[in-house]
This record gives structure tokens, sequence and C-alpha cells, in this order.
């Protein structure tokens, strides 16, 4: 669907004085200007239920349709999924196109997926909105019934039938593909698990700075060039999952993943479809909670993300909370307090404190002690050069002395050799 230079009116109703309203409907207006929508005006309502027919009051549909005409504008965006029928009965009556939330949100996805997996994602959660929704012109179309005992039943269906079918059969087949890609990803997964690879999964509100935090990460420790991931002011700037091996100095290594960034009143067709890509998260060892700190309304923000997670089965996984731009919201930094630390990633402050936080998280099995290694054993003092930290070598008489802080696991491996 093409909604590009648009002029729109948002429509939203507060229902029993939701708390986070205000900034549901500040959300829309960011979701339209992503979609390179221009918003003419803002319309609410407050009710204590909502109007099956028209989601919105009679008198507000009035309203609504003087201020279109007004400002001229071409598009009507309500702040929740409507349902078929509301959709049908304010198309009708405002004389115009309407959209809601839901697809608003997909068309951004839409425009920004770029691997196959994202874009077939995507399609799907279209699809499955669309399913309900398709209005077909009743009238021009009335049933042509095969009659009684008539073989070909086919002529009884009428075209909405047939693009039923025709999406349902279309779900169907991307599904299908769906699942050969999102296979892939569960035995990639399944090989890190093998490796004993700690996953450290960046997890936040989209235009959090999820994007700038991993590239900060990798520009110090990850070789940086060509390993870069897309960020930009804006929401959905990634849709990808990326993975990057982030390799530090003392033979220590994790795996980084940066997700899709969450929003309020995220489709529930988009949480679905993206499943596995969010799978990344709760597979994850720790998570890494990217807020936007500039942001006054931080705290929702919070809450948004901690709701998402819930939603999609994320929970007693050890999180640290990274407070970004803080340079932007005047904060002292860099700043530890706890699991805690307040940054700014987009000039790189806080870096080294944020890889020193996940370290106590994910290397917590690693012991440091002493081990004097035959010389006949050199493939051993090999692996440890490579697996392990080592903080001393010594050369005696009865073999190789080293200090060093490896896994638990090889300790016990080689503890014939521990002092």
């Amino acid at each position: 669907m093409d909604i590009q230079e648009q002029r729109a009116i948002l429509v939203g109703v507060n229902l029993n004085n939701q708390p986070d309203f205000e900034y549901s409907m500040e959300e829309l207006a960011n979701l339209a200007a992503a979609c390179d929508v221009e918003v003419a005006a803002q319309l609410t309502q407050n009710m204590e239920k909502i109007n099956k027919s028209h989601y919105i009051g009679t008198g507000k549909v009035e309203e609504v349709r003087e201020l279109y005409n007004k400002l001229e504008a071409n598009l009507v965006i309500f702040n929740d999924e409507l349902s078929p029928s509301q959709i049908r009965n304010l198309e009708t009556d405002l004389d115009c196109k309407v959209i809601d939330r839901t697809i608003l949100i997909l068309d951004i996805f839409e425009q920004r997926a770029k691997t196959r997996e994202a874009q077939l994602q995507v399609e799907v959660a279209q699809l499955q909105y669309m399913l309900p929704r398709l209005i077909g012109l009743r009238e021009s179309l009335g049933r042509q019934s095969g009659g009684v005992g008539t073989k070909n039943k086919g002529a009884g269906e009428t075209r909405l039938e047939l693009d039923r079918r025709r999406i349902e059969e279309k779900i169907s087949a991307l599904s299908k593909e769906l699942e050969m890609v999102v296979a892939q990803r569960q035995i990639q997964r399944k090989q890190r698990k093998k490796n004993e690879i700690p996953v450290v999964a960046l997890v936040g509100y989209t235009n959090a700075g999820k994007s700038t935090v991993m590239n900060a990460l990798l520009e110090v420790f990850g070789g940086g060039e060509g390993k870069q991931v897309f960020e930009k002011n804006m929401l959905f700037a990634t849709l990808e999952t990326s993975v990057r091996s982030i390799e530090l100095p003392d033979n220590k290594s994790f795996l980084l993943t940066d997700t899709v960034g969450f929003v309020s009143k995220l489709p529930h067709h988009l949480i679905k479809a993206f499943r596995s890509t969010l799978e990344e998260v709760a597979e994850a060892d720790l998570l890494v909670h990217v807020v936007d700190y500039a942001n006054p309304k931080y705290e929702q923000l919070i809450q948004i993300t901690e709701h998402t997670l819930k939603e999609i089965g994320v929970k007693d996984i050890p999180t640290i909370m990274a407070y970004n731009k803080g340079d932007l919201a005047g904060a002292e930094i860099p700043r530890v307090e706890g699991t805690s630390i307040y940054m700014a990633a987009k000039p790189r402050t806080g870096v080294p404190e944020l890889v020193d936080l996940i370290k106590k998280q994910v290397f917590k099995d690693y012991v440091t002690c002493e081990m004097l290694i035959p010389y006949d054993q050199g493939a051993v003092v090999s692996y440890f050069n490579e697996h392990a930290n080592v903080l001393g070598t010594e050369y005696e008489n009865e073999g190789t002395r080293l200090k060093l802080e490896c896994k638990t696991k090889d300790l016990e491996k080689y503890r014939q050799f521990v002092l």
C-alpha cells in the first residue's frame, strides 16, 4: 500500500484515561512521519468503551469529516487496530481512505525489510492482517449460485472467496519458505551453543541507539571495518537481526545480536511473524536494554520494552540497563551503578565500561589458577594460549608454568597440571 505524499488526520481514543495515551499519539505521529506522511491535525476522544460500529462516536465522525475537508487531507489514521466493519463504515461515512496503526507499522516494516527473512516475515504479517479485511464489492459480486446438483461447484464462489483462497494459499507458501529460513537460523544457534560462546542481545525501544551501541563495540573490539550495521535516527531503522563476534584482548569472546526495536502496541501479526527473529533474544545469556536517556519519557519506553519482552516469552534473563545518549541528557558519563551504565554510544563514551559490565555477567565461570605443563605437552600450552587469558608464563626444569584465567571446565579437564 503506497501512502507517499499524503496529509493525514490522526484520530485516537483515550479509553478510561490511559496513562500513556498522550505518548502513543505522539508515537503515531512519528510512525506517520516515518512513512513520509504529513500530519495535518490530531483529534482525540475520551471514552469508557469504543463504539463498535465506528470506533469513535458519531459526533466525532462528523468532526473528523469537517476537519478533513477544511485541511484538504487525504487520509485518516487511527491509533488502534480497527475491525473490518469499522474500516468499512468509516470509509463510507468519511468518504476517504482510513487506515490504522497496524497497517502503518506494517508499511514501515515493508519499506525497511532488506533480507529475505525480514521480507517474508512482513509479507506473512500483511496477508494475515488483510485476510479478515477483504471487503469486496459485494453487490457486483453477488452469489451466482451453481444450482442444486451442479457438478461445477466453483461457479458458486464469489470473487471474495477466490481472493481469500489465494491469500490463504500465499500465506501457506510463504510460511513454508519462512520455516526453512528459520530452521537454518536454529542450526546456527545450536552450533553457537555447542561452541559455548555466550550470546548478548541488545534490546530496547526503536531508535534508542542499539545499532550505534553495536557499532561502537565493533569499532573497539570487532575489527570494525565492513562489520558495521546500519544506524540512523529514525523508527525501525534496522529490522534484520545482526550477529557479530566481539573478540576481547584477553582471548574471551561473545556474540552480540542487534534485534528489531520495540514500539507500543506492536501488532500481534508482526510479533507472530517476527517470532524467529525475536527468539534470538529468548535464547540470549544476557540482555543489554538500551534506553534513550535523552527522551523525557524514557521510563515509559522502558515499560513498553519490558511489556513486549514478556509478550514474546522472555523472562529471567540477566539484564544490563544501558542509559544511552547521556551526553544529550546532560548526565555525568560514563557512570556505572550496579548493573546500570550511563553512556553515550555515538561519541563512544562508556564503551569499555559497558564491556566490563558484560564480562562480569557472561564470564562468571572463569577461574584463575596456575599450571605446570610438561614440555612434551606443548599442545596443551597452545590450547591455553588460544582459549584462555594467560597472565604469565615461566619456563622451569619440569615444564611451562602458566598463570591463567580459564573456563572451569578447562580447569577440570587439565586438573593433573594444576599446582
